[in-house]
This record gives structure tokens, C-alpha cells and sequence, in this order.
């Protein structure tokens, strides 16, 4: 119940400053400014016949019972019938027009964010479930489309409709003039009200279902090992206090945004009556024709409408603003990992094509509360005071192939992650090519160092845009000369479909298959340096002799790092490094630490490498 305490615990966030608001509206709304004043148009007309319509009516009543011609009341009806049409036409196309630039808006929104997310550092990755970020760049985002789509045109339009309706009272009679604006004034400020109560609620009822749907996501990911462990109970469990949690917020949410609701309909009902008892008393009076009292009671009806509008207006303002404050907090979250600071052309360094060399020198590192807040989720399992990695320097010459040794928990996955800069180290440098990292630009990094896990993320897509990245510009000729070179070919052949067999998740391949597919992506990228990561444990042996030959092709004219628990695996090593406990123990040849007694290496082959290790 930890991760529920902590979110009951959460404070609530202020509402979005106006500076939030401006900025989130002209930021998504400026590229669509045509529709958007092709829609305040068309609302404004729509506006417009609400107002003349009544008029229409009050002509046709006091027509009626002063005895005037028929053809009068006809042109009359036949008026107020074609204002009323073209009145449900205008809001369809308001509707249309809304949900134009809604849904554009907020695809534009989601993409962002979605970038956004994949850019911020492991740590923040760590610390939250797909299913949560998920949520948060999907149902936040979504939530905001009538904020970004009518919502300003919409209160713009209902405060001018309104402004209308209380001019023309004041023309008819300055009492129910008075009166009116005394009811909108308050049915307002009751709004205003509301909204300061709503706003926290609403921004803790979508965290809750952020969380919710994070913990979903992860069971069903882990389905197969949950029904295994028999764990069903435990896991339904949760779910409830989940829900439980989420009901509860929800509800609550929801009980304070129905006293909008609520409170505006009592003041319009307590201002109709006021109204229409003002008209009947001024027609007994006399003061008043029967149209005139008429208008004066639907005109005060029409308030109606456009304060409603504005009411569920507000409550999408209270669950807006609780979105753009968790948007706009996600937004302020900048990578600790990033590009170099901008410099001249000829100054900004970048990787040569070809091998790399790589070299550690005193590079030490270690997760703790600053860039990983749940250890227990990363393969280096230390102690958030433990070195991951102490000191470490080494150097691969171009062209060669590293075999990294270690216990789980020892440093080695750590290492790869500081060579693509998924962390920064904490002392010392890892220099490519005789270039710091962090000069590079990461998609230079990045587009010259690959690595091949055990585990490969694989698409609902086909084999073909599995290999390219849903890359268009890549050709089938290319494709062919990439799986011939690694001598797989003939197994992209053998599948159903070739290149167009779609893949679902994964699923249409085995684990061995998926290896010789993430190989290939490799040999397109064409990277300097290729890191090896338990790539073979998973495999059966048939599989594995087509993976090697694989392999020794990918390592062609490529410097290359290897890590294993598998004695086979580092025979292709030039040279090996031992880590223990995030320190380097042994770095030297392969086959001169083979061949010395003394080494540990060479203990590890007398004693066999999977045992020794373990």
C-alpha cells in the first residue's frame, strides 16, 4: 500500500497560472487560426438568430391578437422556421469545425508529449509503469480536446450571447434588466466557487487513474509468470485497492463538480420565476403587450442555455486545468542526459565511420535517489550507496572485440548503459574515438554504437518494418544485402510471407529467430561499435551456429563488446575484463590470461565458466 499512501499523500497542485493557459492555447491553436476564426464566425451567426428569433415571435403574437392579416403571422412562421433551421445547421458545423481543431490539436499535444516522455532518463522510466505514462500521454491529453478546440470560442460566444439577452431586457424593462444581471453575477461567481474546490480533485483522480491503469498494464504483461506463481489472489487484490482508490477520488471529483450543476440550476430557477413574475405583472398592468411579456419570458429562459454552456464549460476548465498542471509538469522534467550545449559548425564533433576505439578512464558510477529511485528494476543490483561501477579504465583498440565477465549485480550492464549515455558517469570519462561522449550529439551516439540484448523489442507489424524501423526510405535491395551478408536470407525467405510476414508482438517468433532479426537492424544501422549482451543465452544450439556465424560477420571491420556467463560465447573475445562488485579484478589478451596460471580468467576455464560464476 506504499505507492497508495504516497498518492493519497500528494499535494494537490495549484491551478494553471493564465500564463499556462495563453501559452497552451496559442502554442496549439495558432497553426489551425483559420479554422478557428471560420468557427467563432459561425458561432457568432448561430448567436446572432438565437437573439433575432424571439423578436420574430413577439411580431407574430401581438400580430395575432391585434387581428392583423394572415399573410403577416405566415411570413412571420415562415421566419422563425427558417432562423430556427439554419440556427441547427450553423451548430453542426460549429460541432464539426470543433472537433477539427480538437483532435488535430490535441494529436499535435500527444505527440509532443510522447516525445518528450521517450527522451527523459532512465530514472524517470524506472521510477513509473508503461501503463501510467500511458495514461498520462493519452487520457490527460485527450481530456483537454474541447479545451483546445470551442472552449474559448464557446465562452467568448455564451458571455456575448449573454451580454445580448441582458441589453435587449434592459430595452424591454430596466427592473428585469437589473434582475438579470443580479442572477448572472451570482450564477458566476457560484461557478468561480466551485472551481477552486474542483480543480485539486480532478488532478488527483487522474493520477489515481494513471496509476490504476499502470498497475493493469504491468499484470497483464506478466500474465503467464503471475498464473504460474499462483499469484491470482494477490494480484486481484491489489486491483481492488486500486479501484477502491480510484472510486473514491473519482467520486469525490465528481460530487463537487455536480454542485455546479446543481447550484446554477437553483439560481435559474429562482431568476425564471423572478422573470416571468415581472412579465405577468407588467402585462396586468398594461405596461406590456402579450409579445412583449412573452419576449421578456423567453429571453429570461434563454439565460438558460448560454449559463449552462458556461457551466459545463467550467467543469471542463476544473478537469482541464487538472490535466495542464500534470502536462505542464511533465513538460518541466528536462533529461539530465542531453545534447552538448550549441557550437559552430566546424566545431561540433561527431564519430568517423569505421571502428571505434573505446576507452574508459577512471569512470566511476552508482545509482542512488538522483538517477534511479527503484533499484530493485536494473540488473546491477547494488545497494543505493554501492559503486555500480569504481574506477574502471580500460581501452579496445579499433577493431577489436572486448568479452566482459562478471556475476549478476557486477557492473556489466551499467557499462553498456554509460556507452549510450543512458546515464552520465559520476567521475571520470568513456571517450569514442578519441571524443568524450558528451560532446556528441546522442542521435550521432547513438547512430554509431548498437547493441543486441536477449530480450528484443519487436513490433504488430511486418518483418520489414521490424528491420528498418518503419523506415521508407530503406529499400527491399537493401534489406536482401543486409540478411545475405549475415546469411539469413534464406530464413526471411522461409517465412510465410517473406518480408511482409507480420509479426505480432513478437509472438510469430521464436527467441532465436528474434536475435537473428535484431541482428540484422544492427548490420543496416552500420554502427562502429556493436555490444553483445547476453545475446546467445537464450538459444537453442541449431540456432545458435546460425547466431555465430552471425555474429563473427557483424563483428567485421567493427569493434565489438561482449558480455556473458557462457564460456563459448567470449571465445571470439580479443580481450577480457573481469568486473566484481562494480571493480575491475583482470584486463588483459584473451589468450595471454588463458595461458597464465595465475589469472582469474584462467581459473574460470579450468573450473568452467557457468559454475564459477554463478
Amino acid at each position: 500500500m506504499s505507492d497508495l499512501t504516497l498518492n493519497d499523500d500528494m499535494r494537490s497542485p495549484a491551478a494553471p497560472s493564465l500564463r499556462q493557459y495563453r501559452e497552451l492555447l496559442s502554442h496549439y491553436l495558432k497553426p489551425q487560426i483559420a479554422w478557428v476564426i471560420f468557427m467563432a464566425v459561425v458561432l457568432l451567426a448561430g448567436i446572432s438568430l438565437k437573439l433575432i428569433n424571439p423578436q420574430v415571435l413577439r411580431y407574430f403574437l401581438d400580430t395575432a391578437q391585434a387581428g392583423g392579416a394572415p399573410r403577416s403571422l405566415y411570413i412571420a412562421a415562415a421566419l422563425f422556421l427558417t432562423f430556427a433551421i439554419l440556427q441547427e445547421g450553423l451548430s453542426l458545423v460549429t460541432h464539426y469545425t470543433a472537433a477539427q481543431v480538437g483532435w488535430t490539436s490535441t494529436n499535435r499535444l500527444r505527440a509532443d508529449l510522447a516525445l518528450h516522455i521517450l527522451r527523459l532518463d532512465m530514472p524517470f522510466h524506472k521510477s513509473r509503469t508503461p501503463g501510467e505514462l500511458i495514461d498520462r500521454a493519452d487520457g490527460d491529453v485527450t481530456q483537454l480536446s474541447n479545451f483546445l478546440s470551442i472552449f474559448t470560442v464557446n465562452v467568448l460566444g455564451n458571455g456575448l450571447l449573454v451580454l445580448g439577452i441582458l441589453v435587449l431586457l434592459f430595452r424591454e424593462n430596466t427592473w428585469v434588466g437589473l434582475g438579470m444581471v443580479a442572477y448572472t453575477l451570482l450564477t458566476l461567481l457560484v461557478l468561480r466557487s466551485i472551481q477552486k474546490l474542483a480543480v485539486p480533485r480532478w488532478a488527483a483522480e487522474r493520477q489515481s487513474s494513471a496509476m490504476l491503469y499502470g498497475y493493469i498494464e504491468e499484470r497483464i504483461s506478466g500474465a503467464e509468470e503471475i498464473r504460474a506463481a499462483g499469484a491470482e489472489s494477490y494480484v486481484m487484490r491489489r486491483l481492488y485497492e486500486y479501484m477502491r482508490d480510484f472510486t473514491r477520488k473519482t467520486r469525490s471529483a465528481v460530487v463537487v463538480s455536480s454542485l455546479t450543476y446543481n447550484l446554477t440550476n437553483l439560481v435559474y430557477v429562482l431568476g425564471y420565476a423572478a422573470g416571468l413574475a415581472i412579465g405577468v405583472f407588467l402585462y396586468v398592468r398594461g405596461e406590456a403587450s402579450l409579445g412583449t411579456a412573452y419576449l421578456i419570458t423567453y429571453y429570461v429562459g434563454m439565460l438558460s442555455d448560454p449559463l449552462q454552456s458556461i457551466r459545463g464549460q467550467a467543469e471542463d476548465l476544473q478537469q482541464a486545468a487538472a490535466n495542464i498542471q500534470r502536462i505542464d509538469e511533465l513538460f518541466k522534467l528536462q533529461p539530465q542526459v542531453g545534447d552538448p550545449l550549441p557550437m559552430g559548425i566546424t566545431q561540433q564533433k561527431t564519430l568517423p565511420d569505421g571502428p571505434l576505439r573505446v576507452r574508459f578512464q577512471d569512470v566511476s558510477f552508482r545509482y542512488d535517489d538522483n538517477n534511479d529511485s527503484k533499484g530493485s528494476l536494473r540488473e546491477d543490483n547494488h545497494s543505493d550507496h554501492g559503486n555500480a561501477l569504481s574506477e574502471v579504465s580500460f581501452e579496445i583498440q579499433p577493431g577489436r572485440v572486448l568479452g566482459i565477465l562478471g556475476r549478476t549485480g557486477s557492473g556489466k550492464s551499467t557499462l553498456t548503459r554509460l556507452l549510450f549515455r543512458l546515464y552520465d558517469p559520476d567521475a571520470g570519462s568513456i571517450q569514442l574515438a578519441d571524443v568524450d561522449i558528451r560532446e556528441l550529439r546522442l542521435d550521432d551516439l547513438r547512430q554509431h554504437v548498437a547493441m543486441v540484448t536477449q530480450d528484443v523489442q519487436l513490433f504488430q507489424a511486418t518483418v520489414r518494418d521490424n528491420l528498418t524501423f518503419f523506415n521508407r526510405t530503406i529499400q527491399d535491395e537493401q534489406l536482401e544485402h543486409a540478411l545475405r551478408q549475415l546469411r539469413l536470407w534464406e530464413w526471411a525467405q522461409s517465412l510465410p510471407n517473406g518480408l511482409d510476414t507480420p509479426l505480432a508482438g513478437g509472438q510469430s517468433l521464436s527467441a532465436g529467430e528474434s536475435q537473428l532479426l535484431a541482428f540484422a537492424r544492427v548490420f543496416l544501422k552500420n554502427p562502429g561499435l556493436v555490444i553483445l549482451d547476453e545475446a546467445s543465452s537464450r538459444l537453442d544450439p541449431a540456432t545458435e551456429t546460425l547466431m555465430e556465424r552471425a555474429v563473427d560477420r557483424l563483428f567485421t571491420e567493427r569493434t565489438g563488446v561482449v558480455i556473458a556467463h557462457r564460456l563459448k560465447t567470449v571465445q571470439r573475445a580479443d580481450d577480457i575484463l573481469i568486473l566484481e562488485n562494480g571493480c575491475m579484478v583482470e584486463y588483459g589478451p584473451r589468450l595471454a590470461l588463458a595461458d597464465d596460471v595465475t589469472s582469474r580468467f584462467h581459473h574460470l576455464l579450468q573450473t568452467g565458466l557457468e559454475e564459477a560464476l554463478a
